[in-house]
């Protein structure tokens, strides 16, 4: 009887150490196979923390995450004609919409001062990956519907395109009526020598020409209504190498 029994509690505590390794041998194995690192699975998204990156030489645009600096998603996106150039600057989104036709199945409006800008989808599909739009930051429909569910309002959208910030496409001469980066970029520095008062739009308008002019008469150089490359000397924009 004495036998028996040892003989049971011999068997019961061998199918509980089974059990108990069985057990860990599956932990295991399970652990191992998820790649807990690489996984989006076990990535949290604060979409508050997400800021869009779009480098215009590169027809690239990437949803970052300001916090971590992980880069979530990249697209390839098409970018202004030679004509039309896509803005240069940081900006936010402002305005969300599902529209149609030439803009695709989404637009997503940035606080360009000087004129209407946007990311949006097209009809298009060929022209990703070249300079074929009017300004705008074109994407494809599966791209931006994406994008659009990803981000939200006043998100900030940062467009470069190489070194040189808002001077990436050179020094070009600049007339009353032209907009643009380069443009802002002069009214600051005629604004930080106090000659410029009006708002930092990015349009060469009739502020600015006034101040231009009185900025020149103070400092005893010629009269001209165009921005060149001594002026820009004068108002200490230099390219770096």
């Amino acid at each position: 009887m004495n036998k028996r029994l040892g003989l049971i509690l011999l068997l019961f505590i061998l199918v509980l150490v089974v059990i108990v390794i069985g057990n860990h041998i599956h932990i295991f194995f399970t652990e191992k196979g998820i790649d807990y690192k690489d996984k989006d699975t076990y990535y949290q998204l604060n979409k508050k923390d997400l800021v869009i990156l779009i480098e215009v030489d590169k027809k690239q645009l990437s949803v970052i995450d300001s916090k971590t600096n992980k880069t979530i998603k990249n697209y390839i996106v098409a970018t202004g004609k030679s004509d039309f150039l896509t803005p240069l600057g940081t900006f936010r989104i402002v305005e969300k919409a599902r529209w149609g036709e030439g803009f695709g199945s989404r637009w997503l409006g940035l606080n360009v001062p000087w004129g209407k800008y946007g990311i949006h989808g097209t009809n298009n599909p060929g022209s990703i990956g070249y300079n074929a739009s009017a300004g705008c930051v074109r994407m494809r429909n599966k791209d931006v519907e994406e994008l659009y569910d990803l981000v939200e309002q006043n998100t900030t959208v940062t467009i470069i395109n190489g070194d040189y910030g808002p001077f990436a496409h050179g020094f070009r001469s600049l007339r009353p009526g032209d907009r643009g980066a380069d443009v802002l970029e002069v009214q600051k520095r005629l604004k930080l020598k106090g000659y410029y008062t009006d708002s930092l739009d990015g349009i060469y308008g009739k502020g600015m020409k006034r101040s231009l002019i009185e900025y020149l008469k103070k400092n005893d150089i010629p009269l001209t209504d165009t921005i060149g490359d001594e002026l820009y000397k004068k108002l200490d924009i230099i390219l770096m190498d």
